[in-house]
């Protein structure tokens, strides 16, 4: 027992709806950054002590169960190390007048916003709410998005807005189908939009149903996670935003639309008449794939580089989870953890380059190595670990996608790697100039936060060498959930 007075999952939602609260009632930076910091550390706890206390029972609208305790807990954890990053961060945003106090004046509050809507939506056992709370967190990441209040940050942000309005709604339509499709089964009312209940009934649901609805749920959440070809909000939002964001979206707010999907997987499992998800994700994930890859070659501005880079591994990601299968799911899962872990932190760096540097357009930008050592080599450790080398952790895990597919799927084995050399050839084009050779252009001094950078990678790099077997059974468990 923790001795904490409510629930580890109570906790991981009250603790950032407070922390929101006090944050948008204090002023200045320094101490809300600070508050920010202890709040989702706090979070992290709470989150961890799920492990070690005993799993409340579903709920109508709450669920803790083997699937969602794997997202929540890598949630937090990014969330917590980005919000020390963040500190830095906009401090030297804040001292080099690129925002302004006005600005900032509730970018906690929404931050701590942001962490509760996706720990709502990775609890929910709710359809519905699970649909409100992602919603939710999209609206915040808007607002977010647009704070540089630049032209083309207030662009990327109503873009956003706008395919990420049409993403949800078309979402919502997929949720209200499968209430239709459970209605004349578990009767009106909020039963019929319990998932646990839903699932256990999944074989009585009107196939018809299930199948349109899954379609619908797939284009719109599909939108979220930014799978090609839905995924034109994400590059923009990525490059326009403050780097702390593109860092929560690359790596944790992507991972909440796929949970949602996963759920909807699960319960078409259950009834065998209805469609297979499993061609439907296959066919998003290589498209993702191949097409982000080419995209690869064609970017100019370095963030908008690895928002391509978080297309093409979701589409992986997609990939593993549609082929299905203890291999694949396994696969899955942990390409899903270690792309958060290295994406966020070579955004983390990747911002601090453009501080230092004053650009990010990635021909101003050379010999990061020579002029920034510390931050030069950081960013080769993140292209070699996100190109999949050894012996990194997404080694490991696209190892186990290519030879699950070539075992069971030889034909799409190709596509799988052809599209994986095609990003591996751009991504190391690019790194070979931005981080080798002469330097030029202008150079700040480098005041970068690099414990949370180095963690993430270490934990990367430890994950491909060696996986604690609680893990690997807690996964295998957790795979043979998803079918």
């Amino acid at each position: 027992m923790t001795g904490l007075p409510i629930g580890g999952e109570v906790a991981t939602l009250l603790i950032p709806l407070i922390a929101a609260a006090v944050l948008a009632a204090l002023p200045g930076y320094r101490v809300t950054a600070r508050l920010n910091v202890i709040a989702t550390f706090a979070t992290l706890v709470a989150a961890l002590s799920l492990f070690f206390t005993e799993r409340p029972l579903p709920g109508p609208y709450l669920i803790v169960d083997d699937l969602n305790i794997v997202f929540l807990v890598l949630t937090t954890f990014v969330a917590f190390t980005t919000s020390i990053f963040s500190a830095s961060y906009i401090a030297h945003e804040l001292a080099t007048g690129r925002l302004t106090p006005a600005y900032l004046r509730f970018y906690h509050a929404t931050y701590q916003l942001l962490m509760f809507g996706m720990n709502l939506a990775l609890l929910a056992n709710n359809i519905g709410v699970m649909w409100v709370a992602i919603e939710l967190a999209t609206l915040t990441t808007v607002l977010m998005v647009g704070i540089y209040r630049t032209h083309e940050a207030l662009e990327a942000a109503w873009k956003y807005f706008i395919l990420g309005s049409v993403g949800i709604g078309l979402a919502l339509f997929g949720t209200v189908l499968v209430y239709l499709a459970a209605q004349p089964v578990v009767g009106e009312g909020l039963n019929a939009m319990v998932w646990t209940i839903l699932v256990e009934r999944a074989g009585e649901l009107d196939p018809g149903l299930l199948d349109v609805a899954f379609v619908f749920l797939l284009l719109g959440y599909g939108t979220k996670v930014g799978l090609a070809p839905l995924h034109a909000w994400l590059p923009d939002a990525h490059a326009e935003g403050p780097t702390p964001i593109s860092a929560v979206l690359s790596g944790l707010l992507l991972n909440v639309a796929l949970h949602a999907i996963l759920r909807f997987k699960i319960l078409l499992a259950g009834a065998p008449e209805a469609l297979s998800p499993g061609p439907l994700l296959v066919t998003l994930g290589l498209v993702s794939l191949v097409f982000a890859g080419f995209m690869l070659y064609r970017r100019r501005d370095i963030k908008r580089l690895f928002a391509y880079s978080s297309i093409e591994h979701m589409g992986i990601i997609a990939f593993a989870f549609g082929m299905g299968g203890p291999l694949a799911n396994f696969a899955g899962l942990l390409h899903m953890v270690m792309h958060s872990l290295t994406k966020s932190a070579i955004f983390f760096v990747v911002g601090h380059i453009a501080q230092v540097k004053g650009t990010q357009k990635i021909a101003d930008i050379r010999g990061l190595t020579v002029s920034h050592p510390a931050l030069g080599w950081a960013l080769v450790l993140g292209v070699v670990a996100i190109a999949g080398m050894p012996p990194l952790g997404i080694f490991m895990s696209e190892f186990l996608v290519v030879s699950s597919t070539f075992a069971r799927q030889p034909l799409l084995a190709v596509p799988l790697v052809s599209g994986l050399l095609v990003g591996f050839g751009a991504l190391f084009l690019r790194l070979t100039g931005l981080a080798f050779g002469e330097p030029f252009g202008e150079s700040a001094p480098d005041e970068a936060s690099y414990v949370p950078i180095y963690v993430h990678l270490a934990l990367v790099l430890v994950a491909g060498v060696y996986l604690p077997p609680t893990l690997v059974v807690w996964f295998q468990h957790v795979a043979g959930l998803l079918g």
